[in-house]
């Protein structure tokens, strides 16, 4: 039972994200753009980590997820 519930759950988020992303782009603007997000660029390479900007989003799961799932 509980994992029909988890997919449900997976999928309403997903379904969010990808309404975020086609109609509010300006919402999700700031990823990648933070400091400490390496960019490198040449004229035959990109490379680009984004390391604070997953720390912000791994923050922010981790929020939600011991806001929801707290025993």
């Amino acid at each position: 039972m509980a994992d029909g519930k988890l997919l449900v759950a997976i999928g309403l988020v997903l379904v969010t994200a990808g309404l975020v992303v086609n109609y509010a782009p300006g919402l999700i603007s700031w990823f990648g753009h933070l400091p400490g997000d390496i960019r490198i660029e040449d004229q035959h390479r990109f490379v680009f980590i984004p390391i604070t900007s997953m720390l912000v989003v791994s923050l922010i799961l981790t929020l939600i997820i011991n806001l929801f799932f707290h025993r």
